[in-house]
């Protein structure tokens, strides 16, 4: 059990409700009971310095906050809050007719094998780009917090110190000096940038403990639960932030591969809604996934699992030094595998999770204000709106490596123009350029095309033997489209 041992009333009140559930869960803020159908979760009577639930009156409005803030992300699992009373015998009751001396939050009982904690292994490629653009349509209509984004998270960065310094003695305290000095220094470069994006709309109310924890997946779809909803200053955050959480924690569990996919997914999304300045802000993405890594090392420390502490504190002191930016581009006719090829080599290219991956295939159907998978009429691939496609994503590429983020595009790049524009793009920002061309028999990428579903991709096989007529000649280094991705890499790689 986190924290110190529970005494009068709310030891009899966990002994109680233990006695009516089947198991219970306890964190460093609560104690949750688990039904059959439901689960109830009471605040504990402690002052963590961050959440203070010394009081009825402050447990009750942790409650209320947090149905009120869960209801908007997972409606179908949150309930009501309900008091907890003393009868007229002496006992307690839930919402009975005696004084009321304590309250739960209900909330419908779930199956807990479905929170992607346990099972990271199950996050796919595919569950990945659904999670990352989910969570950027739940930013996208979550309100602004104008008073939030830089300030919260310099709260983060000195509650983090103080936490390590004080509390967690079992840690190496020289690497905690190291890694608090690196997040200080990083945090003074970056206030410039964190101001501007508080400014330009970038601050929302966020769910503020997004790890995989706290995600569940039902018939398909991602359910974001258990927000924090008892410091402004730990909810009120750059919506980058937010997703930070998630993708330092898929980063820790060798999950670079879906970390990457959610951030690519993420980033198309939000282009839809969010001002300009939206990829400019990935410069400040180490220090974010930074300071996540520093929230778990003291968690982790305060619940006695010393050793993933530890863990947590290198990662974080790793995350300020990411590998230099690189631009990576893979072309190929329609069929060759591009965004396969492309998601296996994402992952190992500069500072984690990887390399942001642009595809004309998704900036064309943001352009045209559709979903992904939409499929568009012939006229949306005219060359004036071809173009504009291409345009889009060098522009985006450049705004990424700018900000320090390796890029990975994903294009047909079948005019040699293009293919010029993008190693230009390379020289223009002063980053190494990695090309790759995928190549198979036309019978195979006809085959691809043919039986293709569920993709961003509109090709046909009369697209691909347009394409044929149209090549010429390709210098980049080739890569064998006929063998599988992570093969294909290997070889290319080498």
């Amino acid at each position: 059990m986190s924290g110190a041992r529970p005494v009068g009333l709310e030891a009899e009140i966990i002994a109680w409700m233990g006695g009516r559930t089947e198991r219970t869960i306890d964190t460093a803020c609560a104690h949750v009971f688990l039904g059959a159908e439901a689960a109830f979760k009471i605040k504990r009577h402690v002052d963590l310095g961050y959440a203070d639930f010394s009081t009825p009156a402050k447990r009750l409005w942790a409650l209320d906050r947090e149905l009120a803030f869960n209801q908007t992300a997972a409606p179908d699992i949150y309930r009501a809050v309900r008091p907890i009373t003393r009868e007229a015998d002496g006992s307690l009751a839930l919402a009975g007719r005696g004084e009321t001396v304590e309250y739960a939050l209900e909330m419908r009982r779930f199956d807990e094998r479905e929170v992607l904690s346990a099972k990271p292994e199950s996050v796919d490629g595919n569950m990945a780009e659904v999670l990352g653009r989910a969570i950027a349509g739940f930013h996208a209509a979550a309100p602004p917090r104008p008073e939030g984004g830089l300030s919260a998270l310099a709260f983060t960065v000195g509650s983090n110190a103080q936490l390590l310094r004080e509390t967690c003695p079992g840690l190496d305290q020289a690497r905690v000096e190291h890694m608090t000095a690196l997040t200080e220094a990083e945090l003074e470069r970056q206030r410039p940038l964190l101001a501007a994006r508080t400014v330009a709309g970038f601050a929302r109310r966020c769910h503020g403990d997004l790890h995989l924890g706290n995600i569940l997946m039902e018939a398909g779809r991602p359910v974001l639960f258990d927000c924090i909803e008892f410091n402004d200053l730990l909810s009120d955050l750059d919506v980058q932030y937010d997703l930070a959480f998630l993708l330092m924690d898929l980063d820790f569990r060798g999950r670079r591969d879906a970390a990457v996919r959610a951030l690519s997914g993420y980033l198309d999304e939000a282009a839809r809604s969010f001002p300009a300045g939206l990829r400019e802000g990935l410069a400040a993405l180490p220090l974010m996934l930074s300071v996540r890594a520093g929230v778990r090392a003291h968690v982790s420390a305060h619940s006695g699992e010393l050793a993933d502490a530890a863990a947590y504190v290198e990662a974080a002191i790793a995350h300020l030094s990411p590998s230099p930016p690189v631009l990576a581009a893979v072309g190929g006719l329609s069929g060759s595998g591009k965004s396969t090829f492309a998601r296996a080599v994402a992952p190992g290219l500069g500072g984690s999770p990887g390399a942001v991956i642009l595809r004309t295939d998704e900036i064309r159907k943001r352009l045209m204000n559709v979903a992904p998978t939409e499929i568009l009429p012939s006229s949306s691939y005219s060359a004036e709106f071809d173009i504009r496609t291409y345009d889009t994503l060098l522009d985006d590429a450049r705004a990424l490596l700018r900000a320090g983020r390796a890029v990975l595009l994903d294009a047909t790049f079948i005019d040699p123009v293009l293919r010029a524009r993008a190693e230009a793009l390379a020289a223009e920002c002063g980053v190494a350029f990695r090309p790759a061309w995928l190549d198979a028999p036309l019978e195979v990428l006809e085959a691809r095309v043919a039986g293709r579903t569920g993709d961003a991709s509109d090709a046909t096989v009369a697209v691909l033997r347009d394409q044929v007529a149209r090549l010429r000649p390709v210098a980049w280094r080739k890569a064998d489209a006929t063998i599988p991705a992570e093969a294909a890499v290997r070889a290319w790689l080498g």
